[in-house]
């Protein structure tokens, strides 16, 4: 990142970046500069870009494979690479807090890993402000590998080989129904527990809200590790929140962070953000 300015954002994770367009034709050592940062930094927050959903696309492209959304993949089989965050609708308007997409959307107030339910797991998501409420609406990121690093030797150890359940219904029932063809689109899959970054050999574990179970454990057995992992890498000293301003492209690893939104008055105010995914590279079960 020399052609970068690089600016840390906490102690455990995350960098702001400046000096860089991402709207603009990136070389390959530019793009190659940034996976290094992903990989170093986990999270990475560009301020001030003057993207559109052409740009924002091209750059994740640059970055590998876009994954299709999911929701709109299962319930209509429409391959699309963009979701938007927040109440604006495709007019211009806005729900409110009582209207069913954005209750629907409260699930993103749970820890949780993007797309931790699919088979092949999303690397990173790319999300652009364009509208952001004037209270309200941050999001919370943690460290899994700082988590992972924390934890006592005998725990690393028992965890280090078990494998978990991810399964989207289990979580996103809890806050709003599913629809039908979109759970079926999505079965539980199994994933490695704890999950090892393969440019620098650092491991961290892979829990959140769409983890139910361990796999070859009882229910109330793997509820038990996975509550406590939780509430170990969420500890508030180890949250850093970031507090959005329109024009901010912010890139998070998946592989290694947890998120969830901290919430706002619908009703209030507008957000309107959109997001883009690049697929992992393959089943975590074969890294």
């Amino acid at each position: 990142m020399s052609d970068f300015d690089v600016e840390p954002l906490h102690p455990d994770f995350g960098a702001r970046i400046t000096g860089v367009d991402l709207g603009a034709p990136l070389s390959e050592p530019e793009v190659e500069s940034i996976r290094e940062a992903i990989d170093t930094w986990s999270l990475l927050c560009f301020p001030g870009q003057a993207m559109t959903d052409e740009a924002h696309l091209d750059f994740t492209r640059r970055l590998g494979e876009p994954e299709a959304e999911h929701v709109t993949l299962g319930k209509t089989g429409k391959v699309v690479y963009f979701g938007t965050v927040g109440n604006v609708t495709a007019d211009g308007g806005t729900h409110g807090n009582a209207h069913p997409r954005t209750r629907y959307q409260t699930g993103n107030e749970m820890w949780h890993s993007d797309s931790s339910f699919r088979l092949v797991p999303s690397f990173v998501s790319i999300t652009h402000a364009y509208e952001v409420p004037g209270e309200g609406g941050g999001t919370h990121f943690v460290s899994m590998r700082s988590a992972y690093e924390r934890l006592p030797g005998d725990l690393q150890a028992t965890i280090d080989p078990l494998h978990v359940l991810h399964d989207y219904v289990f979580s996103r029932s809890q806050v709003a129904l599913v629809d039908p063809a979109h759970a079926a689109s999505l079965p539980p899959v199994a994933h490695r527990l704890v999950r090892t970054n393969p440019r620098n050999g650092r491991k961290g574990y892979y829990v959140g809200s769409h983890a139910r179970s361990i796999v070859g454990w009882s229910g109330i057995e793997s509820r038990r590790l996975i509550d406590d992992l939780l509430e170990r890498a969420t500890r508030p000293e180890d949250v850093y929140t970031h507090q959005w301003q329109a024009g901010d492209t912010v890139i998070w690893d998946n592989r290694c962070l947890l998120h969830r939104g901290a919430g706002y008055d619908a009703d209030r105010w507008r957000r309107r953000m959109r997001q883009t995914r690049v697929a992992g590279a393959c089943p975590t079960l074969e890294e």
